[in-house]
């Protein structure tokens, strides 16, 4: 079918004041073979087209059993979401759409008369973002429109520590962009990557800033540059999606292994600035190249190898990853698990049994690409 890491919160306010890393730059020596300035710089330019194909052979199947997945709903300057196709044994599939943020998912219903099966082929098209700082180019969004993106969500409080956090870092900055580029380089200086994290983190902000944890992945990192900007007052958001191609500039973090994406699934993030419209932003990404591009933890963000990504990150990103939706605290249909925090994994249950979204070899699902 178809469908067209621990401190106290006091010590984290104090970083948030005074702007201090986490850990001292390494010596050069230790980062000799990857010292060499890298080259990553992504231009807006031709659009590249994609097929994304998602099976599902459901494990330890009993009796009814329910699938979720995903589907890009996304048409903007750097994404068209074209055609979503479907095949298996399903009994019943619909397409749903997220009241609230316009997410779509596939509901695919099987009765257990055969072990479940399914198949979700994606077509998109996508390109590279930058933004021109030099050109004013007003965004056209109403007042009304922006206000979902200030709003809090159920892991993204704005108020109580995460207001005072923001209001610490933006204070004296008197433009939305003043004020996004300090969270955006505060995001930088005072978090890292812990790859230990399961999958791309919960987006729990609020616990991150009570607790001093700053580690995480993209959920929690981009997760709360976003909190922090929305508390700032700027208009911003997550968008969940999933690494399709590896990059075009040679950094292996920054990609995926088409034959192979479980895993690849990776939250960006946006800002609203009057003068600007939607402006691309990840500074989970930044901090993974310093945590995992070359053998030894990168601690400086203006080491040669980070330096690039930090600046191409702040206002663009590789066009080699899918965007599913923008949306938090999603209501699954029939689930026993009531609400997921957001939504760019497959979902499933049998017999009243959750599936852990996380681990794709015991769920079962695979996810591929190919440039179409």
């Amino acid at each position: 079918m178809q469908d067209t890491k621990p401190s106290t919160a006091r010590r984290a306010l104090l970083k948030a004041a005074g702007g201090l890393a986490l850990a001292t730059t390494l010596p050069r020596a230790v980062l000799a073979a990857d010292a060499q300035e890298r080259h990553f710089d992504p231009r807006p330019g031709d659009w590249k087209g994609y097929e994304v194909v998602t099976k599902v052979a459901l494990q330890r199947a009993a009796g009814p059993s329910t699938v979720w997945i995903p589907l890009p709903a996304i048409d903007t300057e750097w994404q068209r979401s074209l055609s979503n196709n479907w095949s298996g044994n399903a009994k019943k599939t619909h397409v749903e759409t997220d009241p609230h943020y316009g997410a779509r998912f596939l509901v695919a219903e099987f009765d257990g008369s055969a072990p479940p099966m399914l198949e979700v082929v994606s077509r998109i098209q996508t390109r590279d973002r930058a933004e021109n700082w030099k050109t004013r180019t007003p965004g056209t969004e109403a007042a009304e429109d922006l206000r979902v993106w200030l709003q809090p969500t159920d892991l993204m409080p704005l108020d109580g520590i995460v207001k005072k956090t923001s209001l610490t870092i933006t204070r004296g900055a008197r433009t939305d962009e003043e004020k996004v580029q300090r969270i955006y380089d505060w995001i930088v200086l005072n978090t890292f990557r812990e790859p230990k994290v399961k999958g791309c983190g919960t987006g729990d902000i609020k616990t991150m800033l009570e607790t001093g944890n700053f580690g995480g992945k993209c959920a929690d990192l981009n997760g709360l540059f976003v909190g922090l900007c929305r508390a700032s007052g700027v208009p911003a958001r997550d968008v969940y999606g999933i690494r399709i191609a590896p990059s075009a500039f040679g950094y292996k973090e920054l990609g995926g292994k088409p034959a192979s994406l479980q895993g690849a699934q990776h939250c960006r993030a946006e800002v609203y600035l009057k003068q600007h419209g939607w402006v691309a932003m990840d500074p989970a990404d930044v901090a993974k190249v310093m945590r995992q591009e070359t053998a030894d933890w990168i601690k400086d963000p203006d080491n040669p190898v980070v330096a690039p990504v930090k600046r191409a990150l702040f206002g663009g990103w590789e066009g080699n990853w899918m965007g599913y939706n923008f949306a938090h605290d999603v209501r699954l249909p029939g689930s026993v698990a009531g609400k997921v925090g957001f939504l760019m994994y497959p979902q499933a249950q049998s017999g009243g049994e959750v599936y852990d979204s996380l681990a794709p070899d015991t769920f079962k699902y695979t996810i591929t690409s190919r440039a179409i």
